[in-house]
């Protein structure tokens, strides 16, 4: 083999070389990339528990999508924080974040609070009013203690889900919505359904994708309460929330 020869086969494997580490940093820098997003939008939430990682990789998975989240588990589990980083994932992240406590308007105005009202719905209504879905449009509305909702209120939301429609209290003009919702209770809602306080059909449209919350017990005081099992209705739900 000539020196010429010698030097273009080396030349070629020098140049295959670089190819591969080019590669291989291309790799690690959208790795890196990802690792940055993910540090970003869970700057809030501190720990490194695997029960945690865990949680925080199912958030990524459904937070692109656009399905109805339910969070359950006890107050204090940082259900808001994980509803937030959903949303900071979600391609409604440039859009507004509205949440609501369910429990702490009181029931004869939670309608009001939701759906806004129109001037003179009720006493004191002196001027038309906005509410959270509203405040909401093309973002998230978390609803906090959605198991609080009086009977009406869970109605209304359920139409709101399978039509994408509603009207303010005291009007009747048809308002279109394009929200995504995630909700959270520390009630068992199975439970509230067996006893008659909450909607059957209202659970199956909010238990699209459930990440439940599990308390920390003793021997957890120093770690995060974010100690969740995950789990979908069915594995078609599953498949949908995912994929889209």
């Amino acid at each position: 083999m000539t020196k010429a020869c010698e030097a273009g086969v080396a030349l070629k494997n020098a140049f295959e070389e670089i190819e591969g580490r080019e590669g291989q940093l291309h790799k690690e820098n959208l790795a890196l990339r990802d690792e940055m997003e993910q540090i970003s939008v869970f700057e809030e939430i501190v720990g490194a528990s695997a029960a945690l990682r865990a949680v925080l990789s199912l958030v990524s998975k459904v937070a692109p999508t656009d399905c109805t989240v339910l969070l359950t588990g006890e107050t204090g589990t940082g259900k808001e924080l994980i509803a937030r980083a959903i949303h900071e994932r979600s391609r409604r992240s440039s859009r507004a974040f509205v949440s609501l406590n369910c429990a702490a308007i009181p029931p004869s105005l939670v309608a009001s609070e939701l759906f806004g009202h129109e001037r003179g719905a009720f006493t004191g209504a002196v001027q038309l009013r906005l509410g959270r879905f509203e405040r909401a449009e093309a973002g998230t509305l978390f609803l906090d203690e959605v198991g609080e909702l009086p009977a009406e209120t869970q109605v209304t939301l359920l139409r709101v889900l399978q039509e994408r429609e509603f009207e303010r209290v005291g009007g009747n003009q048809i308002i279109r919505t394009d929200v995504r919702v995630i909700a959270a209770s520390n009630r068992d809602l199975e439970a509230a359904i067996a006893v008659g306080i909450f909607r059957s059909d209202l659970f199956y449209r909010l238990n699209v994708f459930l990440l439940k919350f599990l308390p920390c017990g003793k021997e957890e005081k120093t770690s995060p309460c974010w100690l969740n099992t995950s789990s979908i209705i069915s594995q078609e739900e599953q498949e949908r929330a995912l994929t889209g």
